[in-house]
């Protein structure tokens, strides 16, 4: 790809995270309610165009088009082309689907540029976690080691919550880069639709069953 580094973006995977909104690698915090703190999600509606210097704007651009947004095929493919996973198997076109899904909040099924920083600054948070327990860099967690890293990023939930996440997203006994990366991508999405709800943040919400399937099913 045109201006593409060949490994990852500047300040990427290997070398800390991205500037963000994640709050420092793990992307988390105290936990209220029983969710992981990931903090406010700034939108892209009436933001100020980025600055020239910007290098993400660079990257941006080369692979947006002349819409000025990215759709999934085009996110895995500079996903893939910047090295971003190094080692590990690329990400799947369903997980670049759900990191669009998780910040597509006018449901465009695309995602502007300042997502698309977003997005990278999460990444790079996950994949610190994720390398912390991979410590054979074989691209793959055990089970317990799963559980410990969701604790990490600061979500508090049962043990049948946790065993149904565990048989969701592992295969042969080993939870893969790939799908490590889905988990935490669903697990932030559907953080921020409950805690979009939760204005009392007592853990406790009310759906009714068409926004339920908006949430859930979008994801």
């Amino acid at each position: 790809m045109p201006g593409m580094p060949p490994q990852g973006m500047p300040g990427g995977p290997m070398r800390g995270p991205m500037p963000g909104n994640m709050g420092g690698p793990m992307g988390g915090g105290p936990p209220q309610g029983g969710y992981g703190q990931y903090g406010s999600y700034p939108g892209t509606f009436g933001a100020q165009p980025p600055p020239a210097n910007d290098p993400m704007w660079g990257y941006f651009t080369a692979i947006a088009g002349q819409d000025g947004e990215i759709d999934a095929e085009e996110l895995q493919r500079c996903l893939t082309q910047a090295g971003f996973t190094g080692s590990y198997s690329p990400f799947s076109l369903d997980t670049c689907r759900i990191m669009i899904a998780m910040l597509d909040r006018d449901l465009t099924g695309k995602m502007g540029f300042n997502e698309f920083k977003e997005l990278f600054s999460a990444l790079n948070g996950w994949k610190q976690n994720f390398m912390m327990f991979d410590r054979d860099r074989s691209g793959t967690v055990e089970p317990h080691e799963m559980t410990q890293a969701i604790n990490a990023m600061g979500y508090r939930i049962s043990p049948q919550a946790l065993n149904a996440i565990l048989k969701r997203y592992n295969k042969g006994g080993r939870v893969f880069f790939d799908d490590y990366v889905a988990c935490c991508v669903k697990l932030r999405a559907l953080t921020d639709n409950f805690r979009q709800r939760d204005v009392m943040q007592q853990g406790s919400v009310t759906f009714q069953y068409d926004d339920f399937i908006l949430c859930t099913m979008a994801i």
